[in-house]
Parts: C-alpha cells; structure tokens; sequence
C-alpha cells in the first residue's frame, strides 16, 4: 500500500462498525425475549457477552496492527466478513438452539447467559478487531498522531451512541429485528469490502463472501417470524386453542401468556389468576357498578367480561399500543368499552391524583420478568392514595410452592401499607416443585368469604390462607422499596 488511508475515512470507518455493533447489542434483546423474556438477567447477559466480545476483538485486533498496513487492512476486511457472516447467521442460530440450550440448562438465568453466549459472542468479538487496526493506522501520520487516535476514540464512542439511539428509537420500531440484522450486516460487508480495496486486493474472493452473506440474510429473512407482531416494545404472538367453530385464543408477550379468550365465552376465565382476579373483584365490592383500573392490557379477557357485566367505568394503563390493537383484532375486545392509557401504570396514576377507584387490579408476575417499580412499597402507597376508602387492590403472584420468597415479600411490603392482606389460591395443591398461583387482596377490610367456586375454565374452588399462617410467611420476606426491590432474584428458579 503506497499511503496511509486518509484519517476522514479512517473515522468513517470506525463510527459505522461502531454503530453497527451497538445496534446488534440492542437487537439482542429483542431478539432473546420470545424465548427469555426480557429481564435484568436477559440485559445482563447481554452486555457482559457483548463487552467480553469486543474485548477479545480488539485483542486480536491489536495484534493484526503489527502487521504491515496492506496485511493488517487484508486481515480486518476478513474479520469484517466474518462479523457479517455470524451476524445474518443470529437469528437461525437462536431459533435452532433456543429449544436444546433451555432444555439442557434447567436454571433460567444460566439459560439466558449460555443462550446468548452462543449467538452474539462470535459477532461481537468479530466487531471489535477494526478498532486497534484503524487507530494504528491513524497514528501513522507524521504530524498530530495525538489528535489522531483522539479522533479515533471519539468515533468508537459517537458511533456507539448513534447506534444505540438508532436502535431504540429508529431501526427496531420500523424495520423489525430481522430487517436491522441484515442492514448491519450489509454494513459489515461494506466495511470489509472498503478494507480490501484500502489494501489493494482484488475483491473476487471478498465479493463472493458476500454473495454467501446475501444468501443467508436471505435465508434467514424467509424464515417463519416468531411474532405475530413486532411492536416498539415487545412480541406480540397470538395461538389459536380452540376451533374454527368455537375460537379460543392465547396472547403472549415475549415468551410468556398474557391471556387467553373464546369468542363465545367472554365472562369464563381460562387461567387460575385471571379467574382469582375477576371474581375477588366482584366479590369484594358492596355494589355492581364499582369503578376499576388494570395494570396492564394483555389480552383484556377481563375488562371485556367486566364491560359485558355492566360495572362501573373501566381504566387500563397497558404501554404498548400494539397490544391494545391485537386485542382489538383478535381477542373480541371493544377499545371503546374502557378508558385506554397507553402508558406505565405508575406514571397513570400517579399523574391522575383526582381520580380513585373501587378495585385496582394488577397482573405483574410472570417469570423472571418483573416490572420492579410496580413492586414496591413506594407504589403501593401510591396505589392505597388512588383506591376509595373501602377499596381493594388486587395483583397475581407466581411463585415456586416450596420456598415462597416473592411470595413472602410481597405480603410483608403490602402489610406496611393495607389493614388487611389476604392471599388466595386454588384449593388443589400444585404438584411438588411447581410454581403456584396466589391472588394477594389489600384493602381496609377483609372479604368476608374463605372459599369461591368460578369456572377457571372448568368449576374450580379457591381458598384464602390462614391469616396467621400468612403473617408467619410475611416476617420470613424482604421489604422491597424503590431503593432495593431485589424482586428478579426473589422469583427465581430455586438452584
């Protein structure tokens, strides 16, 4: 090579493979969510496999930079093809592996690092070897190499920001993951093409690399969609149970049921904590016209049966629109039969002060996936504020049978704020090790009933569980609060 690549294009150079990179780890956790969901863990995960990724590039890539400047280029430009080339290949690759690494890795969080060791390890260490390589040769201009490989390092870093805004803000929530994993990867092709040329190779054998990229991108974009709907938040997947004559649907949002509704059975409940909340909440109130606020759309399974019972007026905070518009389409809700905020439940009431409700409801629990801030004392308070006087606030809790930790945890939060905490479930025990499915009910008051027959979706009894029983388990949880909700480790797998 006869002179030292411009430092204008060197920079160029550096923020796209930058901004290509940080897309990639954004996607990621779109990408884990239909089969992890997405969690403190699921981020966690990622971002510490994408920064051992690029911490192993750029040592490779500093040991590429001692080469001579047309070999070093040649070597980048391959490496560039091969990030290209493990990128298109992501999203076959976790659609192929998910299913034999969750079964083999029974803990959940170890799944999640192992899963998504497996898929962005090689094109996040592939990513990072252009950096040393592009900083040597910046520096090799004989006046201001200071200046020079400042620049450098100030591109890494714009480019990062740009592609993590790009990212959250632009590529997922108009393309798609699969669309903003192909566009990376014709950046990456791009990136080693320019590599090749700046060292003066011929680029037939480059270019028919990128002719084997082109066709797995394609592969990989005609490959069966795991969303029925990619929204700004989640995936949105809707399952047909039932008949064409008698249609039963399941809502999931990532990897997780979110509801489940019939055409033709609208007031039937088909999970245990769908029926729990839909009957304590009738069950509770003196008067049939009570007024309710739901944390959280899903499926609307319950705003639609309370709208076709004739209570009182009806309020859903779900974030995602998308959500709300499925429902819409294929879950026989009326959007028109309830008050829609599309925004977080905490942020709607606590924006709202001059309105109360009878029967608060949430549904927070699922996985290991947790909205951490509709969890602590600090919005309970906020929610005992928003409920009438003789109010009740209603929320789902999963939780593994044999330790209770989530479980205990909540009561004990809750009893700082409610006179009364209850805890239902169904009368039939779980098989051992399973996770059960309680309804904890909060008010000023208890319900007056111990037991509750309703369709779950075959006539199923519920119970409340001894009062002292529960102020036993109470004292044995954490007090969990803005500061400290440790509610993802508290609702793990237990090891």
């Amino acid at each position: 090579m006869d002179r030292t690549p411009s430092l204008s294009l060197l920079i160029l150079l550096q923020v796209a493979v930058s901004a290509a990179s940080l897309v990639v780890e954004i996607v990621a956790g779109r990408m884990l969510a239909p089969y992890v969901g997405m969690s403190l863990y699921t981020w966690t995960s990622i971002i510490a496999v994408v920064l051992a990724g690029f911490s192993l590039g750029h040592w490779i890539g500093g040991r590429l930079a001692e080469h001579p400047p047309r070999r070093a280029l040649n070597l980048t430009g391959w490496t560039m093809v091969a990030a290209a080339l493990t990128t298109a290949a992501s999203a076959l690759l976790l659609r192929a592996m998910s299913g034999p690494v969750l079964a083999a890795v029974a803990h959940p969080v170890w799944g999640i690092a192992v899963l998504t060791l497996a898929v962005f390890f090689l094109p996040s260490t592939f990513a990072g070897v252009p950096a040393p390589v592009l900083a040597a040769l910046a520096v090799t201009r004989r006046e201001g190499a200071g200046r020079a490989l400042g620049a450098m390092f100030a591109a890494g870093a714009l480019g990062a920001i740009a592609g993590t805004l790009l990212a959250g803000f632009l590529f997922i929530s108009w393309l798609g993951s699969s669309l903003t994993l192909l566009a990376v990867t014709g950046i990456y092709a791009i990136a080693g093409l320019v590599c090749f040329r700046l060292a003066g190779d011929r680029l037939l054998a480059p270019l028919s690399a990128v002719l084997v990229i082109a066709g797995l991108a394609a592969a990989a974009l005609a490959a069966p969609d795991p969303c029925t709907r990619e929204s700004r938040y989640y995936c949105i997947r809707v399952i047909e149970l039932g008949s064409p004559d008698a249609p039963e649907r399941l809502m999931v949002i990532d990897h997780l049921g979110h509801g489940i509704s019939a055409r033709d059975t609208p007031l039937v409940m088909y999970t245990d904590h769908a029926a729990m909340l839909d009957a304590l909440a009738r069950i509770r109130t003196s008067r049939s016209d009570f007024t309710s606020f739901f944390i959280g759309g899903g499926s609307y399974s319950i705003p639609r049966a309370f709208a076709l019972r004739g209570t009182g007026s009806r309020t859903v905070a779900e974030i995602d629109p998308e959500v709300t518009r499925v429902a819409a389409e294929q879950f026989w809700f009326d959007p028109t039969s309830a008050e829609i905020l599309h925004e977080d439940a905490r942020r709607a009431l606590l924006t709202r002060p001059d309105r109360r409700y009878d029967v608060i409801l949430g549904d927070a629990f699922t996985d290991v996936a947790v909205p951490a801030h509709l969890v602590t004392r600090e919005f309970f308070e906020l929610v005992r504020d928003r409920l009438t006087p003789d109010g009740t606030y209603l929320m789902n809790v999963i939780d593994y049978q044999d330790r209770l930790h989530a479980l205990a945890s909540m009561v004990r939060t809750l009893s700082t704020v409610f006179p009364d905490v209850e805890v239902w479930t169904s009368t039939t025990s779980p098989p051992p090790g399973e996770r059960a499915v309680f309804v904890i009910a909060a008010g000023s008051r208890p319900t007056g009933h111990s037991r509750f027959v309703t369709r779950a979706p075959d006539r199923t009894e519920f119970g409340a569980l001894d009062p002292s029983w529960v102020t036993q388990l109470a004292a044995t949880g954490t007090l969990l609060t803005d500061d400290f909700a440790p509610i993802d480790r508290l609702i793990g797998r237990p090891d």
